[in-house]
């Protein structure tokens, strides 16, 4: 389960921008074969009075912390191909707006983890596709 903390300036984005951004992130991983079920996005506006950076306030800083449940990567290369493609996918919803952003990267044990009091099915089993595809949502 990827979890998504964006904390962001103060109406520096819109619910549509907040919502393309949220599908965005979803794309990475459902790419992957996650089910889009287990993408969380938060999105956090902080005064520029309560966002400090070095000590002064800060109006552009968006800050982005990304919890990585479901999945782990152990081998450098694709950590490092993996930090690129988040990152790719923040530029437009950042550099792109005018913004600074940083992001760092958690990994937590998978057996710390449950949904609705149930551990996750192992990943790529036909019981998380099962679970998939009883938990999409579905399309308004």
């Amino acid at each position: 389960m990827p979890l998504w903390h964006i904390y962001h300036p103060a109406n520096s984005y819109s619910d549509k921008d907040k919502e393309h951004f949220a599908q965005a992130i979803t794309e990475i991983y459902t790419g992957v074969g996650l089910p889009a079920f287990y993408v969380v996005v938060l999105f956090k506006e902080i005064e520029q009075s309560s966002f400090y950076v070095g000590g002064a306030a800060s109006e552009d800083t968006v800050r982005i912390v990304v919890e990585h449940l479901a999945r782990h990567l152990d081998d450098p290369v694709m950590r490092e191909k993996s930090t690129r493609r988040l990152n790719s996918v923040m530029e437009p919803f950042t550099r792109d707006r005018g913004l600074h952003w940083e992001f760092h990267t958690y990994e937590s044990p998978r057996d710390l983890w449950m949904i609705a009091g149930q551990y996750p099915p192992l990943p790529g089993s036909e019981g998380e596709r099962t679970w998939a595809a009883a938990n999409e949502p579905v399309p308004l």
